[in-house]
């Protein structure tokens, strides 16, 4: 769901400042969540990027996040055999998305209270967000569900969506390690954009699921290395950036 490019939403969905608009958004919601459910499916991924602010004095920062969380619940409530997956980013449209970050993402996720909510990590945000994509997903998996992965690469000063592992390949494939080592058994998506500069589509595509497919593969082996995965317990970053290199490019 991606609610901003409805001018109703401008000003926000589930925190926008009338009540009659943010009903609105969690109605739409809801009905996304019985098309689905007639479709055979049973994960609604949610942005909420129009949650936000411009300016200082702007907006009441409690009355906000009680609104964006009481919204969450009550589409969580819905129907409890539909996964609701929050998709996180700093900012943009506005210039600070409420949740905004992995912290304040975990915090609303606790905050509801609802088995049938989790996160849906990608990468370029991630980076964006000044953060970590493997201990993102780590402290995912730990404290709520990671229940989709969106791939894709950028420079972290904004959401790039270039090709797989072509700025940022070591941090790809710690989390893909991180992914193999937690058991990941959800779907991971390209959400990248070659019209941007023309690339054919179908070319940048095949291409991603070859990088990951070949990044999966030495992920694979790497956390059947012990002398890699007791490094990482000694935390000796010496050992195993030189297993780590002896994975990717040989000796």
């Amino acid at each position: 769901m991606r609610y901003y490019s409805d001018p109703g939403f401008k000003m926000g969905a589930f925190t926008h400042p009338d009540s009659r608009v943010r009903q609105a958004a969690i109605d739409l919601t809801k009905r996304a969540m019985d098309v689905l459910k007639q479709t055979g499916g049973d994960l609604l991924t949610i942005w909420l990027g129009q949650d936000g602010w411009e300016y200082p004095f702007q907006v009441d920062y409690e009355t906000i996040w009680e609104a964006e969380t009481e919204a969450i619940r009550e589409v969580a409530d819905h129907d409890s055999g539909v996964q609701i997956s929050i998709e996180y980013k700093p900012s943009e449209p506005r210039a600070f998305s409420l949740l905004s970050d992995l912290a304040m993402t975990l915090l609303a996720i606790k905050k509801v209270d609802r088995p049938n909510l989790g996160v849906t990590l990608d990468f370029a945000h991630v980076l964006f967000a000044g953060e970590s994509p493997a201990f993102a997903a780590a402290m995912i998996q730990r404290e709520s569900h990671l229940l989709g992965i969106h791939l894709n690469d950028g420079y972290g000063r904004r959401d790039d969506g270039l090709m797989v592992g072509t700025v940022n390949l070591m941090q790809t494939l710690e989390l893909l390690f991180q992914l193999i080592q937690k058991g990941f058994d959800g779907v991971i998506y390209f959400d990248t954009f070659p019209d941007v500069t023309g690339l054919d589509p179908v070319q940048e595509c095949e291409n991603n699921i070859a990088m990951v497919n070949a990044l999966w593969g030495v992920a694979k082996r790497l956390t059947d290395q012990r002398d890699l995965l007791e490094a990482i317990k000694r935390q000796d970053a010496v050992v195993s950036q030189n297993l780590i290199r002896l994975a990717i490019l040989g000796a």
